[in-house]
């Protein structure tokens, strides 16, 4: 029963996971540069996680659900990723002198494109909130299982994905890398204008 448990769970995260979104992204670009980039990053996001689990353990999921929250955080969260992907379309041309101007590092990253990415919130507050209930059903330790398990997902693809845009960068050279600035620096900016379009339309 339990076992039967963990693998939705690993399912459900890992399609989470590993659909395309700024923290995707974003390791896709650090990962050119640091083939260490996808644990830090997976370091970060689980710093948000954590607690933000715990809190909706507590009964604290439906505060993220409310209007004005859900505005707040999507508009906030769409000004951070116009920034960073603003970043990282500079990073464009300063990539053959190594510069950067992205001064998040990737640890830095994880733990602000989680807070930054309102779907992240909202998915925990409904999709999380009943995978934290069905694990609590077996004791805490099932629960704390399920929070290992559900990380490990997380920990496991960002190391995969950095450790790729790495080698394929090295491999192919300056010129994969502005590319692959340019891709994920479009994504984010994509993200951007979705997360304060949405928060717009929440109000009107």
């Amino acid at each position: 029963m339990f076992l039967s448990f963990l693998f939705k769970t690993v399912i459900i995260s890992l399609s989470g996971v590993m659909a395309p979104g700024p923290i995707t992204a974003m390791t896709v670009s650090k990962g050119t540069q640091n083939p260490h980039s996808g644990p830090m990053i997976a370091i970060g996001h689980g710093i948000v996680e954590l607690p933000l689990i715990l809190i909706i353990f507590f009964g604290f999921g439906n505060f993220l659900e409310i209007t004005w929250v859900k505005v707040a955080i999507g508009f906030l969260g769409g000004l951070f990723l116009l920034k960073m992907g603003i970043g990282l379309i500079k990073n464009i041309f300063n990539s053959k002198a190594g510069k950067t101007d992205d001064n998040y590092t990737p640890l830095q990253a994880g733990i602000v494109l989680s807070i930054a990415n309102p779907y992240f919130l909202i998915w925990w507050a409904t999709v999380g909130a009943v995978l934290i209930t069905g694990a609590y059903k077996f004791g805490v330790w099932g629960l704390v299982t399920f929070i290992l398990v559900h990380w490990s997902c997380d920990f496991v693809w960002y190391t995969i994905l950095a450790s790729v845009s790495f080698k394929g960068g090295h491999f192919f050279g300056e010129r994969l890398q502005q590319i692959l600035f340019a891709v994920c620096g479009v994504f984010l900016l994509f993200f951007s204008g979705k997360f304060i379009y949405d928060a717009i339309t929440t109000i009107f």
